[in-house]
C-alpha cells in the first residue's frame, strides 16, 4: 500500500490544490489556509509589536515545534513569513472530531497573543525589579 503524502506538502498535482486564503487583521497578524483534497495547512503570523515581542514569538515558536509530535497537526517548520504552520490530513480527520481540531486552531490563536502578552508583562515586572535591585546601593 502506497504512503499517501498530503498534496498541499507534495503539490504533484495543481488540479488537486484548492484556492489559497488570507486572512489578515494587518500585514503584522495574518493566517493563511492551504487547502488540497486530502489535506489543510494553516500557517500563523502572531502579532509583534516590538523587539520583544518578536524574540518572544520566537522563543515560543520554537518550544512548540520542538514538541511538534506531541501535537500530531503541529508542523516543525513554519511555511516562509509566517511564526507557526499546523498541517491536518486526511487521516486526522478521520481520527479525530473535526470541529475539536477547528476549535483547537481557533483556541491556539486566541491564546498565544494572550501568552506573548503575559510574558512580556512577567518581563517587564522581572527587568524593574532587576534595575530597582542594581540600583538601590547608589541611593
Amino acid at each position: 500500500m502506497p504512503t499517501q503524502c498530503p498534496e498541499i506538502e507534495a503539490q504533484t498535482s495543481p488540479e488537486v490544490l484548492l484556492q489559497p486564503l488570507t486572512i489578515a487583521r494587518n500585514e503584522n497578524e495574518r493566517v493563511l489556509i492551504e487547502p488540497s483534497i486530502n489535506s489543510v495547512r494553516i500557517s500563523i503570523k502572531i502579532k509583534q509589536a516590538d523587539e520583544i515581542e518578536h524574540i518572544l514569538v520566537h522563543k515560543f515558536t520554537r518550544f512548540l515545534t520542538q514538541r511538534a509530535e506531541s501535537f500530531f497537526i503541529l508542523r516543525r517548520k513554519p511555511i516562509k513569513g509566517y511564526d507557526i504552520s499546523f498541517l491536518i490530513t486526511n487521516f486526522h480527520t478521520e481520527e479525530m472530531l473535526k470541529h475539536k481540531l477547528v476549535d483547537f486552531i481557533i483556541q491556539f490563536m486566541e491564546e498565544v497573543d494572550k501568552e506573548i502578552s503575559e510574558m512580556k508583562l512577567f518581563l517587564n515586572a522581572r527587568a524593574r525589579f532587576v534595575a530597582e535591585s542594581f540600583l538601590t546601593p547608589f541611593d
